[in-house]
């Protein structure tokens, strides 16, 4: 079923990627557990050279922020964050979603946007959000 929610989130989006990461026992934070790509898009799955706990984004998401970015390069000027954005095959707009459980980010829904920054419409804002409460409700 998750597998199902994020392949349906990437096409309600038109994105180049759409991932779900789950906080799992183990040294690697919020590995990724789910994810749809678009043709010629890298996969994520086996990345683990980014350190999640320590990037800008993850810090908003536990306060239970979403982040919506339509220019994630201009988004902030953290070297640790332009490096991801690099490592992530050159994310240029994202749409990050928390998932928390008892005040604690258990999960994140991710859309990733590849080939330039793009306006993100309150319909694909509306959709990551309903993709996160159908993966709360799965987990």
């Amino acid at each position: 079923m998750l597998e199902a929610v994020v392949q349906r989130l990437l096409v309600e989006t038109g994105a180049s990627r759409v991932t779900l990461r789950q906080d799992l026992p183990g040294d690697y934070a919020y590995p990724v557990t789910h994810e749809a790509l678009a043709p010629g898009t890298g996969s994520l799955r086996e990345e683990r050279t980014v350190d999640l706990r320590t990037q800008p984004v993850v810090r908003e998401l536990e306060r239970g922020c979403q982040v919506v970015q339509n220019d994630s390069r201009a988004a902030s000027d953290d070297p640790a964050f332009q490096q991801m954005l690099q490592t992530y095959g050159g994310l240029s707009a994202q749409i990050v979603t928390p998932i928390l459980r008892d005040e604690r980010l258990v999960a994140i829904v991710s859309v990733h946007e590849l080939r330039g920054p793009r306006v993100w419409t309150a319909e694909e804002i509306g959709a990551a959000t309903l993709a996160a409460e159908e993966v709360k409700a799965q987990l």
